[in-house]
């Protein structure tokens, strides 16, 4: 063979045969892992039946990468979709430097940063993933950002069964639109799942086909021969992409590579016989390939072919292999892992406060006019995104984002998971960033993984160990519009009652409920501070009066007396419109000669209800939603042991009147006021009869 192949064939047959080496270290390390894990459990299945591309990937010379700073700008990313496959991905980064190998001992336990799944706590992961098909999502909102100087490849690894949840369509189908050519998708079909580790549950005979047909450029190769993957990588970082995303569909089966039977599973729990004996295959098969290899290396030589098992030496190097001139030995390199902190990240905005709109005591403005004119200031700072789904004619965003630079104004079309996970991508980048939707169409289990992600990335910066320095934190701004009554008459399924209970509920989000374009425009000036975390903002849909002077500054946790003095007869607790009905119900109620006071708490503060609750006046709760103020006045009463009596508080909201949570139905502004008894008159009335009774 090696007196007649070309020396571009002899090549490529050296390196596979280095990578199938290289091959057999992951998958020892692989093994260890689970063998060392706190619960002797990993998910080998997966983790195995991508080791190929995997490794192919990260050793093949397809990647451009900065190990010491992972978040340095214009370097290609990756992002591991198939977060089940944590294992071997864990086992090349540490393999890379990333983090130091004792990282791999006793994972997936309380003291360890290596979980189930792979999150921003480890060295080198940019984003949370395992709830399935949101990666590829996430990756494609990379890949757009990656289409601007400084131009960078993203690179992404799903899994088959994943490819069965519905946003990963959503992405599959954008991506084309957008002409995310930097973009490449590698599938893992092997054929297998949780339930079935030998037949997916739902065919995917046809995958290649489908995903073509959204525009996609389609390799179907055998993912199990390194010259198969590594020579389609090849393809898609070498040739011409004509604007197309490539996905290179690798087909393997579960498990592939591992000697016992028992390893096809999605997931197992490591027996210490079987560990055993695998291991000692594994460690043999190694031997095997090293002296395949070196055998062929001393051909190149006897045929004259010095050079080449030279440049095989120096490819060696790059796979992290020791050659020692002489021996029959390929040993590994242990490289010194990275230390420090990467770069810090400047996160304010700039902007210039005096060209922010002010708006008059007697005017009336809609909250998608104020942030289209605060947009088209704050955007000038290229750190400004937004992403709306087919609702910026409610929001604002497109029209102020997209007047100063349309590729920052992005309209994702009625995708709201994926609009989300694009908006996550440019947040990792260091962006601020704004998503917008509908309040209940924003996608709970979406929000839930960002937030873990979000998470993640404050403790790392939390922990003088973590990689992750000042300024790297996820600022997102969930913009819901058509909160609480606002959206009126569009039935049930779009009605914005129970969202702010339901988001309310995700650690790290923070709920904030607009009643003012003064104080919007001050929200949004908080905002752009910089590492505000996530942020949920409920705006108004219809035009409303103003309540608070221009300039004034908000503070997230505090409740603002607008009306009326400190302990008075009544005080009236609002937020969002439910503020302007609060006013005027204080104004009847005054001219009955009862003094009232009018707080909006546009978020939840623990210090002044308590105060309120406190005083002997009666304190009322006034809510046009499932009641997020009383929800969690009650949470703060338990966790404190707190006690307040009935006679001194009153709650009304739009609960049935046991108490428990259902959803409005279309009607009008006024009618929705009217049936759940929160119009101004009926207010005054239920406060008078509470005072009289």
């Amino acid at each position: 063979m090696v007196v007649y192949a070309t020396e571009d064939e002899l090549l490529r047959t050296g390196l596979s045969m280095l990578l199938k080496i290289k091959d057999s270290d992951i998958r020892i390390a692989t093994l260890k892992q689970g063998a060392q894990a706190v619960d002797r459990g990993i998910h080998i299945g997966g983790a195995f039946s991508v080791t190929v591309p995997m490794v192919s990937l990260f050793y093949g010379g397809f990647m451009d990468i900065d190990v010491e700073d992972p978040t340095r700008a214009g370097k290609d990313m990756f992002v591991l979709s198939k977060g089940h496959a944590v294992a071997a991905m864990a086992s090349v980064y540490a393999d890379l430097g990333y983090f130091d190998p004792s990282i791999l001992v006793n994972s997936r336990s309380v003291e360890s940063i290596l979980n189930g799944h792979p999150g921003p706590l480890l060295p080198g992961v940019h984003v949370a993933t395992g709830p399935l098909g949101q990666g590829i999502a996430v990756a494609q909102g990379f890949a757009m950002a990656g289409k601007r100087a400084p131009e960078y490849n993203v690179f992404c690894i799903t899994g088959d069964g994943e490819l069965q949840e519905g946003v990963v369509w959503e992405a599959i189908m954008h991506a084309p639109q957008k002409r995310l050519d930097n973009l490449c998708m590698i599938v893992d079909k092997n054929e297998g799942q949780l339930d079935n580790h030998a037949q997916l549950i739902f065919s995917m005979d046809n995958l290649p086909g489908q995903i073509e047909s959204f525009g996609w450029r389609v390799l179907d190769i055998d993912g199990t021969s390194y010259s198969a993957v590594t020579a389609a990588l090849g393809s898609f970082v070498n040739l011409p992409r004509e604007g197309k995303p490539t996905a290179i569909v690798c087909n393997t089966k579960k498990g592939f590579g591992s000697f016992s039977e028992s390893l096809n599973r999605h997931k197992v729990t490591l027996a210490q016989d079987v560990y055993q004996r695998e291991l000692g295959f594994q460690v043999a098969q190694r031997e095997a390939r090293v002296a395949e290899y070196l055998e062929f290396r001393e051909d190149l030589i006897a045929a004259g072919k010095e050079n080449l098992a030279a440049v095989l030496g120096d490819r060696a190097g790059s796979l992290n292999l020791s050659i020692k001139t002489g021996s029959k030995e390929v040993g590994p390199v242990i490289r010194k892992p990275r230390s420090g902190r990467v770069p810090e990240r400047k996160k304010s905005i700039g902007y210039n406060p005096e060209e922010l709109p002010v708006y008059a005591g007697d005017s009336s403005s809609a909250a998608g006019d104020v942030i289209q004119s605060c947009m088209s200031v704050f955007a000038r700072d290229p750190k400004v995104v937004s992403v709306d789904a087919d609702l910026g004619s409610t929001s604002g965003l497109e029209r102020g984002v997209a007047g100063v630079d349309q590729h920052r104004g992005i309209n994702i079309g009625i995708a709201e998971s994926n609009m989300m996970c694009v908006g996550e991508a440019y947040a990792a980048l260091g962006c601020n960033v704004w998503v917008s939707t509908f309040c209940p169409f924003f996608d709970w289990k979406v929000l839930r993984r960002i937030a873990v992600g979000a998470q993640e990335r404050r403790e790392s910066m939390a922990d003088p160990g973590g990689w992750l320095s000042e300024g790297h934190g996820l600022d997102i701004t969930f913009l819901a519009t058509a909160p609480n009554f606002e959206t009126k008459t569009n039935g049930a399924t779009h009605m914005g009652n129970d969202d702010i209970i339901v988001f309310g509920g995700i650690a790290g989000l923070n709920i904030i409920d607009v009643s003012c374009p003064n104080q919007l425009v001050s929200i949004m000036r908080w905002i752009m501070e910089g590492n505000r975390g996530l942020n949920y903002v409920r705006i108004m849909r219809g035009p409303s009066g103003v309540v608070y002077p221009g300039g004034v500054e908000f503070t997230y946790g505090k409740a603002y007396r607008i009306r009326g003095r400190e302990k008075s007869r009544v005080t009236l607790v609002s937020s969002g419109r439910g503020v302007h009905e609060a006013l005027a119900a204080a104004e009847l109620l005054g001219g009955k000669g009862v003094t009232v006071a009018v707080y909006d708490m546009p978020s939840f503060d623990r210090e002044t209800m308590a105060e309120l609750l406190e005083q002997d006046g009666l304190t009322v709760i006034a809510e046009q939603n499932n009641g997020f103020i009383w929800h969690n006045t009650g949470n703060m009463l338990l966790q404190t042991g707190g006690a307040v009596s009935l006679k001194n508080c009153l709650a009304i909201n739009v609960n049935n009147p046991d108490g428990s949570y259902h959803y409005i139905h279309s009607a009008t502004y006024d009618q929705l006021k009217a049936r759940f008894g929160l119009q101004p008159e009926q207010m005054a009335e239920t406060v008078l009869r509470r005072l009289h009774r």
